[in-house]
């Protein structure tokens, strides 16, 4: 089972690494995206040293292709070993999606039928990777933007069904589930209601955007009020859980990431006291 922490952190990103650096940032820890830095040496590499050296880090990846049916890629997973063995990081994580194909990669995180093929598949290559790397790791819920038919199960049961197989853990993005839930048409609560809450070890927290048809997770702006409000409903029904604001285009100063950061944390204060 993976460790628990209980903390707040943001996704580093290239225009705030002198902060990082040269100040002591009040943050519990950083995640960064493991193929910036699945790299021989070089600046990349001295620089998630440097930041290793001050925070807890997170490896999360976007190209591991989870649910690839020819299975994944071990040169790879050797290069993603180096890079755990090295940082030593608090999780790998990567998605429940596949992007690559007899060597083509579509450099998109696409999505997968939730049938009981599909779901041999992604437990496979879960072992495989968890065995590669020496440690569990933690795969994280999809944004989708279509649905497959005929389907075996519904997201949450296949989420459930690859964590009792193989002993990963979950990634919980929140903002995801929101953009799923508005695109299919589901109710959102009910999909976090239906999650093994004793896997989740991590939470994204982001902002979205209204498509031509549909929202898209495009992470380019504020957590919106509708994300804050599953975030709240989800945290009394979970142990020690690490949550973070994730930041990918039009990214602000460090300060206003850091405010979105206390509000988290408040929203936090106060669904624990509800609770209690």
């Amino acid at each position: 089972m993976t460790p628990s922490l209980a903390g707040f952190g943001l996704g580093l990103r290239k225009p705030h690494y002198a902060a990082f650096l040269e100040h002591r940032v009040a943050v519990d820890f950083l995640e960064v995206i493991s193929e910036n830095f699945m790299v021989d040496g070089g600046r990349p590499r001295q620089i998630l040293r440097d930041i290793r050296a001050r925070y807890p880090v997170a490896l999360h990846g976007v190209s591991m292709s989870i649910g690839s049916a020819d299975g994944l890629d071990g040169a790879y997973l050797a290069r993603l070993r180096t890079l755990v063995d090295e940082i030593e990081p608090l999780f790998v994580s990567d998605h429940l999606s596949w992007s690559r194909i007899e060597g083509f990669s579509s450099h998109d995180l696409l999505p997968l039928p939730y049938t009981n093929e599909a779901l041999d598949i992604v437990c496979a290559n879960i072992g495989h990777a968890q065995d590669a790397l020496g440690r569990a790791i933690l795969i994280e819920n999809p944004s989708t933007y279509i649905d497959f038919a005929p389907a075996d199960m519904t997201e949450w049961d296949f989420l459930d069904a690859m964590c009792r197989r193989t002993g990963c853990s979950l990634l919980l993005d929140v903002n995801n589930v929101f953009v799923s839930a508005t695109n299919h048409g589901f109710d959102p609560i009910a999909y976090l209601d239906s999650l093994p809450y004793e896997r989740v070890r991590q939470i994204h927290l982001a902002g979205h955007s209204q498509g031509e048809d549909m929202l898209i997770d495009t992470h380019d702006r504020r957590v919106p009020s509708s994300v804050w409000d599953l975030y709240a409903h989800v945290l009394p029904r979970l142990g020690p859980v690490a949550t973070m604001i994730e930041r990918d285009d039009d990214i602000p100063p460090l300060g206003d990431l850091l405010g979105e950061l206390d509000t988290a944390r408040q929203i936090s204060v106060d669904a624990m006291s509800e609770a209690a």
